[in-house]
């Protein structure tokens, strides 16, 4: 999955890009909500907040997978986090 690839198919709201393109910079490295939420807002995590990450995952995956329900660039490992192989 390339970058220019994304920004074609739609556009991209600024934090879900950057999700995106942290989850690329560190390809199989898992991401906890906690780590994405604290590295793309830069502030601390609160409760609540990985509710906010699980939008944002909903919504970039309608954006960019084929089909979303199954995704295969952004994948859940259940109780650990995102990642992108």
């Amino acid at each position: 999955l390339e970058f220019r690839r994304v920004l074609f198919r739609s556009t991209l709201t600024s934090t879900e890009y950057q999700i995106l393109k942290l989850l690329l910079s560190n390809r199989r490295q898992i991401f906890s909500p906690q780590r994405l939420y604290e590295a793309v807002w830069e502030e601390p995590y609160y409760y609540g907040a990985g509710n906010t990450i699980t939008v944002h995952i909903r919504n970039l995956r309608q954006k960019i997978e084929p089909d979303p329900s199954n995704p295969v660039y952004i994948k859940t490992t259940w109780g650990r986090g995102y990642h992108c192989d």
